[in-house]
């Protein structure tokens, strides 16, 4: 399984973004319409200057509980792992593991295509080896 297959499998596939000078707070209402825990951080809808997530918020609100009252642009993550439409999901998952993130946006060519989380990627595996189950019970029982 590929990661192309997990983001035809999603039900949505625009990817949100979130421009740097916007307001924390419209993040905050960015992530709770798209009921998301991150959001790419992007000037023109297109290129992507960073990511930002709810952990982001909560750490920062630790260290400063103004935070709010921050831009986007001032709490993002800006040096972003990415991966390929065709990059294995066994692949990413141990790489979302090892470095800790929740979501990975994909880029083809240079552009944006999507982005996944790590709860995509588990429900994807899920359904990959419930369809492999059914198929093995399948044959098992055929000649029942």
């Amino acid at each position: 399984m590929r990661i192309h297959d997990v983001l035809k499998a999603k039900a949505i596939h625009e990817v949100i973004t979130v421009r740097p000078d916007a307001g924390v707070r419209e993040l905050l209402a960015l992530l709770a319409e798209h009921n998301v825990g991150a959001l790419v951080v992007s000037s023109d809808g297109t290129t992507m200057e960073g990511i930002v997530s709810e952990r982001d918020v909560v750490r920062h609100l630790h260290h400063d509980g103004t935070v709010v009252n921050n831009t986007v642009g001032a709490i993002m993550t800006a040096v972003v792992e990415t991966c390929a439409p065709d990059t294995t999901l066994d692949e990413l998952m141990t790489t979302m593991t090892a470095l800790r993130i929740r979501h990975v946006p994909v880029v083809d060519d240079g552009a944006l295509v999507g982005i996944v989380s790590i709860g995509d990627l588990v429900k994807h595996k899920i359904d990959q080896l419930q369809f492999e189950r059914d198929q093995l019970d399948h044959y098992v029982n055929q000649g029942s």
